[in-house]
């Protein structure tokens, strides 16, 4: 799940240079009827707006996501996206100790 939702990320940001979105984590319900899949977008100073623009395109990437694994399981999965933000929690220590 996590492999075909970073290539259709990648697939999707190619066109928007000095942008990137990675998949840092998926969870799947025992059920695989609810994928939570957690965003790390660079610059960060985009992330809010990213992460939105992707929660407004969830069917679109949902039926990208079911055209990829629809022979391998028996539903698609509802699609949750949050963002990471642990990339800049670590910078905020790193500058914090270096203080």
């Amino acid at each position: 799940m996590q492999k075909e939702l970073a290539q259709i990320f990648q697939e999707q940001t190619r066109a928007m240079h000095g942008m990137m979105v990675s998949v840092t984590r998926t969870k799947v319900s025992p059920d695989l009827s609810v994928c939570t899949a957690y965003l790390s977008v660079f610059p960060s100073e985009k992330a809010a707006e990213t992460v939105q623009n992707v929660n407004e395109n969830m069917k679109t990437i949902r039926f990208e996501l079911g055209k990829r694994i629809g022979k391998q399981v028996r539903i698609i999965p509802e699609l949750r996206f949050f963002l990471d933000d642990s990339l800049d929690y670590i910078d905020r220590i790193d500058a914090l100790l270096k203080q």
